[in-house]
């Protein structure tokens, strides 16, 4: 069944938007989706109808599904049973008609139908959808503003109606009266006029008041924002989530996948240096062929470092795939989640088998390694000195870190608001730990994350 082309130049070569592309390619030729169409085929059904029943099936089966990640996939299933329903009926996209500054309002959307827009759309605003959706990677991929949860959009919007969209903060304004109007067009020359004066002090030191230099480094996890790294004046990648390229196939990337990958992200770089964080799975983040485990709370359970402590191929390819990917440049490789100094031991162990290994292979290794720890559970704020001086540096993990801190559960909106990070208790908690740092050498830095996807 030759019925689908998605098309990959609308992305970056090597992007994770790309790989979301690859993964939904191989979701359309899954041998039993087709085969269950074409049983339905044969036994009379018109091919529409056997697409529909499958679709309906498919989505009745996921539903169920208590991993928060499969059920996100539902989109990827209707765009492309959407797109098949399409061709079958001999209609064409929407896209050939847009209107010039379309925002497009949809129930969800999946990836390959927002590349058949393309760049033509100003905004996308979804009533369902989820910040870690296929579609969201893709729209960040391509600068459109996405906001996803806008409840009654598609019952709300009629075509022709102007609409608002601020992706920054994720609120979306139909038919907006003239105030509004001109308070988002003000609010737009205002931001204009920012980035101006920001782009004016990208390349001057972040000093402080109290005459304290810091170095700023971006977080990423995407390819496609290594690029910002020179235009938004940081010093390097605080933090790459290696996770996302793993999230999004069918199965475990090949150890020569990653090793290109993790080249890739060194050569976009620049010589700027990149911290590599391993697999953080599990919690909110399950791997869609890996056999979920049922746990009664997640995210104090089965994860991270301790996933890759216990499934050591996995983390031992994927340590090699860094070694090789760093093709004898300097490479930074840290652990997340790690709650206990022997949980590190064992890992960092790990990676100086590995190196060794390499140099018995005859292959090229990093001329400078460095193995570091994100501290994002308390107990690691009180591991014994032998832990400081172990590590070759320190994360502080803020968003996790203040979840167990205060037992908030970030993602519940009923508590979410009670930790702060300017809470008098937390900063002198982290006070405590970059004293304990600077007392033993151990060089710290401060991990936040800002979600783009409302």
């Amino acid at each position: 069944m030759g019925y689908l082309r998605v098309d990959h130049d609308a992305v970056d070569d090597g992007s994770e938007a790309r790989d979301v592309l690859e993964t939904y390619r191989m979701f359309a030729r899954d041998k039993g989706w087709i085969a269950r169409i074409e049983a339905s085929i044969d036994n009379g059904l018109a091919a529409e109808v056997a697409v529909e029943k499958e679709q309906s099936a498919t989505r009745s089966r996921m539903a169920r599904a208590t991993d928060a990640y499969l059920r996100e996939r539902l989109s990827d299933l209707d765009d492309l049973s959407n797109r098949l329903l399409r061709i079958l009926a001999g209609r064409q996209a929407g896209a050939a008609t847009l209107p010039e500054d379309a925002v497009l309002v949809a129930r969800n959307l999946g990836p390959a139908e927002l590349l058949d827009y393309g760049t033509r759309l100003r905004a996308v605003v979804l009533e369902e959808g989820a910040v870690s959706s296929h579609a969201v990677i893709v729209a960040r991929a391509l600068a459109i503003p996405l906001v996803v949860q806008a409840e009654k959009a598609t019952r709300e919007a009629l075509d022709g109606d102007q609409i608002l969209v601020d992706g920054d903060s994720g609120v979306v304004h139909l038919r907006p009266e003239d105030s509004v109007r001109a308070a988002f067009l003000e609010k737009l020359a205002m931001r204009a006029e920012a980035q101006e004066q920001y782009s004016a002090l990208r390349a001057l030191p972040a000093c402080g008041t109290c005459g304290t230099t810091v170095a700023l480094h971006m977080n990423a996890g995407l390819m496609a924002e290594l690029p910002s790294l020179e235009g938004a004046g940081a010093e390097g990648g605080g933090l790459y989530r290696t996770e996302l390229q793993f999230l999004i196939r069918s199965s475990v990337p090949r150890r020569s996948q990653q090793a290109a990958l993790y080249a890739r992200i060194m050569n976009a770089a620049k010589g700027r240096p990149v911290v590599f964080r391993t697999l953080d799975i599990g919690s909110d983040k399950v791997l869609p062929y890996l056999k979920p485990q049922e746990e009664p709370n997640p995210a104090l359970g089965w994860r991270a470092i301790r996933v890759g402590l216990d499934r050591r191929g996995v983390m031992r390819m994927q340590v090699q795939a860094l070694l090789r990917g760093a093709e004898g440049r300097p490479l930074q490789v840290m652990f997340p989640m790690v709650a206990q100094f022997e949980e590190f031991k064992a890992a960092r162990q790990l990676v100086l088998d590995a190196v060794a290994r390499e140099k018995t292979m005859g292959h090229r290794v990093p001329s400078d390694l460095k193995i570091g720890a994100m501290l994002e559970t308390p107990s690691l704020a009180f591991a014994p000195n032998q832990f400081f001086e172990m590590t070759d540096f320190l994360s502080i993990g803020g968003n996790d870190l203040k979840q167990f801190f205060f037992a908030a559960d970030r993602e519940n909106e009923r508590v979410r608001r009670r930790y702060d990070t300017l809470n008098v208790s937390f900063l002198t908690f982290i006070r405590q730990i970059v004293e304990r740092c600077d007392a033993l050498g151990t060089p710290s830095a401060f991990v936040a994350r800002m979600r783009a996807a409302r």
